[in-house]
């Protein structure tokens, strides 16, 4: 059995129709989509419509999948402040674009963790953070004293994350620890969408790590022409993501938070001129 682990498509239509086809050459017979099909880029309604569309799909919920839902619902799980302030324009216009597609609630029946199953080889855990919670990371950097948690409280050996945006494999505590990267909008300077292929073998799971090329001008080209771009700065900043391969939104988020300052096209370029090239 060979199963595509895909997440972080994040609106990137150009990006999964290239995974899912590199998918397809290498014989995944099975497709997980662990979470962040939506927002940040424009093409939030075509790359679930197309993904719903795949025979056999499983999905866990992301972050963002979850957010536009609450945002539309106006929900007090998120600070009351966001709703009347313009940077969440993005946001507002994707969840906007889910509802008039009648998509919005299609991720409510998405679990937050799956599992893999073959005879005779460990058990995968697959969680778009952790099974836990969908915004704690997953990668050689999570403390053994954690992955020996969730190890035995799934019984899994293999655990598999998403969320970062970078692609990771390491053996932390006895435990296989994997992380997808993104399909969408990678954050470790590769520009190409990332995936995981997991291949049961008769000596246990072999991960491989994928990059795809494909043409970013689709996407980029569609970051103006659908309005998006026009809601303001925090679609600005997803486009940027996308040409750096850089994460560029979270520092200027702690940035911003760290000296008071609000976000707006002011802060955003003194944040470019003094503490993004050191990101670079």
């Amino acid at each position: 059995m060979r199963a595509a682990i895909i997440a972080d498509i994040h609106g990137n239509a150009d990006a999964l129709e290239a995974v899912l086809r590199d998918a397809r050459q290498q014989g995944a017979e099975r497709l997980i989509v662990n979470g962040d099909v939506v927002n940040r880029g424009p093409d939030s309604v075509q790359v679930l419509e197309a993904l719903l569309a795949q025979p056999s799909v499983q999905f866990t919920l992301g972050n963002h999948d979850d957010l536009l839902r609450l945002w539309q619902a106006r929900s007090d799980a998120l600070p009351a402040e966001w709703f009347a302030d313009p940077f969440w324009g993005a946001t507002d216009w994707s969840a906007r674009q889910l509802q008039d597609a009648g998509l919005l609630e299609v991720p409510a029946a998405w679990p937050m963790a799956i599992t893999l199953e073959v005879p005779g080889l460990p058990l995968v855990q697959v969680a778009h953070g952790t099974a836990e919670h969908y915004r704690e990371s997953l990668s050689e950097k999570t403390a053994p004293e954690r992955v020996r948690a969730l190890a035995t409280q799934s019984g899994a050996g293999v655990l598999v994350g998403s969320h970062i945006h970078r692609p990771a494999q390491a053996r932390v505590a006895g435990t296989l620890v994997l992380n997808t990267g993104a399909v969408g909008a990678p954050a470790n300077g590769d520009p190409r969408a990332q995936y995981l292929l997991l291949s049961a073998e008769p000596g246990g799971w072999r991960p491989e790590l994928r990059a795809v090329p494909y043409d970013r001008s689709g996407v980029l080209r569609r970051f103006e022409t659908s309005g998006l771009l026009d809601t303001g700065l925090s679609a600005e900043i997803f486009r940027d993501e996308v040409i750096t391969a850089r994460s560029l939104y979270t520092p200027y988020w702690q940035w911003t938070e760290d000296r008071g300052l609000p976000r707006t096209p002011a802060s955003w370029q003194t944040f470019l001129d003094t503490a993004a090239p050191e990101m670079m």
